[in-house]
């Protein structure tokens, strides 16, 4: 087997860090000198080693593909006092090195002792004995154990080195994963059906704006149905586009885009990169990518969310569609909430106007009665510092507080002159038998107490269960004044409306007798708007939920 030195080979250098210069970090430290590197398939020399012999070119590649393939150091030349080490050295790309080394087992006496172990592998006797004269021998099987210990410390590198790796996509991974969670919590956190979808998307772009690589991200919701002020929740009769970022199209270029792309067809998100973007039927050349999930609910369409142009120009993926997807499902299901709520509203809204029509077509003398009072009612909570939820429950009551004349004997109802005491008792039973109509409506559980105690006086003089003070709900003390400011200024078959001067004077000597002093304050405050509203005309009722003035 002939040999060569590989002294007159330039070295192949290597960035310190990279594989092949920790390979020969690991080699020099393990044998005191730097062996040469050879590529596991090709037999290449990938790193020479100066003053080291090389086995013949023809021979190295069976040699380093075999050693390479079996995974252990071998001895794969010998002649007394001469043997060849290779040594197999994994990498995390799947390729193999191969580091081969010479080396003395024994001590020699002189020059004449190695001529015949030189010329057997091949190589020249002067320089292989001065280059034996630098070397410290070394018996084979310490070379072996040495040699597989390198082979362990390259394969437990790998290992590392791979675990590393796996570490860092974790982390990204968990990292993404948390912002994600973090995000579709934050929504959730943020489904009240007092926010609209336009309030609840505009978070969502925020938000997501800190998670997707987008350059610009929209949400257009559709039309809901015709605009009724009479409810609670305002249908939206034209489309509503909300976009931040480099939206780099109009409205009506989008809604094009999303007609190319149907979303809604396919039910899932649908992802368009280059090189699709780039062909010429592509609708908006502005837009190279593209994620675009439709907002729905069952059956129900309520709009698109979309994703355009990656913030690095590169492909959008499944991680950003499948987070679209699940914030455009968050967004889904709570605008369906919202219709349902809107529909219902719209049901409530209906009882409550052909409740009072009842009213109105029980005592025709009366007619308007309860839509007065319930605004003259709204304009004295807004006076003492309501909230809108307070504000809403009084404008229900005020329509609804005389439901329960329903149940009166119309003769007693509508008698032009005195009741008489027996009538009087007949009459003040509207109270409980209204509230017994409503009770079973969940939604106006806010309304029962004043329809029930609209009659209480301050001082516990009235009906049905005499309470007195702060015992009465405040509801029912605002409705109580509004009531009767309208049964005292309006005219009756048996009588005409009272002067303001006159029911000026009744309201200030029943404060704190008849009525709340706090609510009679709020009334003289007001007292040009309570009249305002008192002398306007309204044609017909309307229901508006929030509050009505």
């Amino acid at each position: 087997m002939s040999t060569t030195f590989l002294a007159e080979q330039p070295a192949i250098t290597s960035e310190p860090g990279n594989p092949l210069e920790r390979a020969r970090q690991w080699l020099e430290r393990a044998f005191a000198r730097q062996l040469a590197i050879l590529d596991g398939q090709s037999g290449e020399t990938l790193a020479a080693a100066p003053e080291e012999p090389e086995v013949e070119a023809a021979l190295s590649l069976e040699l380093c593909r075999a050693v390479a393939r079996q995974g252990h150091a071998e001895f794969v030349a010998e002649e007394d006092p001469l043997i060849t080490l290779a040594i197999p050295l994994e990498q995390r790309d799947g390729a193999r090195l191969v580091a081969v080394g010479t080396f003395l087992t024994r001590a020699v006496d002189g020059p004449e002792s190695l001529d015949r172990a030189a010329r057997a592998l091949g190589l020249c006797p002067e320089a292989t004995a001065a280059w034996a004269a630098e070397q410290a021998p070394m018996p084979p099987e310490a070379l072996l154990r040495l040699a597989e210990s390198v082979v362990v410390q390259s394969r437990t590198a790998l290992r590392i080195a791979e675990l590393e790796d796996e570490t860092a996509k974790l982390s990204d991974h968990l990292a993404s994963t948390y912002e994600e969670i973090s995000l579709l919590y934050r929504l959730t956190q943020n489904l009240r059906i007092s926010a609209s979808d336009e309030e609840l998307g505009r978070v969502a772009l925020e938000w997501l704006g800190e998670v997707v690589p987008a350059r610009a991200l929209a949400i257009e919701l559709l039309p809901t149905g015709t605009d009724d002020e009479s409810f609670e929740h305002e249908a939206r009769n034209e489309p509503l586009l909300l976009a931040s970022g480099e939206f780099p199209v109009e409205a009506e270029e989008f809604r094009r885009l999303v007609g190319h792309l149907k979303p809604e067809a396919a039910n899932r998100p649908v992802v368009v990169n280059l090189p699709i973007t780039r062909q010429d039927d592509w609708p908006c050349p502005q837009v190279r990518q593209v994620i675009a999930v439709p907002l729905a609910e069952g059956e129900n369409l309520f709009g698109w969310l979309a994703a355009l142009n990656h913030i690095d120009d590169e492909e959008f993926g499944t991680g950003e569609a499948s987070l679209l997807a699940s914030v455009a499902a968050i967004l889904g299901i709570h605008s369906g909430n919202i219709e349902l709520y809107r529909q219902q509203s719209e049901l409530l809204a209906g009882v409550v106007r052909a409740l009072t029509s009842a009213i109105d077509a029980k005592d025709p003398y009366t007619c308007g009665h309860s839509d007065r009072v319930a605004r003259v009612a709204v304009r004295l909570a807004e006076e003492i510092g309501c909230d809108a939820e307070v504000l809403r429950t009084i404008y229900l009551s005020g329509l609804l507080h005389d439901i329960g004349k329903i149940g009166i004997n119309d003769a007693v109802l509508r008698k032009p002159g005195k009741l008489s005491n027996e009538e009087y008792e007949h009459i003040k039973r509207h109270v409980e038998i209204g509230h017994k109509i409503l009770r079973d409506l969940g939604r106006l559980d806010d309304v029962l107490p004043v329809i029930l105690h609209h009659h209480e006086s301050w001082d516990g003089g009235g009906y049905p269960h005499k309470l007195d003070g702060q015992r009465i709900p405040l509801c029912a003390r605002i409705v109580a004044v509004a009531d009767a400011f309208d049964a005292m200024g309006s005219d009756r078959p048996y009588r005409k409306g009272m002067p303001d001067e006159k029911i000026d004077n009744i309201f200030r000597s029943g404060a704190g007798q008849q009525w709340d002093p706090e609510v009679i304050g709020a009334f003289f405050r007001a007292r040009d708007d309570v009249r305002r509203i008192a002398n306007s005309d309204q044609d017909a009722v309307v229901v508006n939920l929030q509050h009505c003035r």
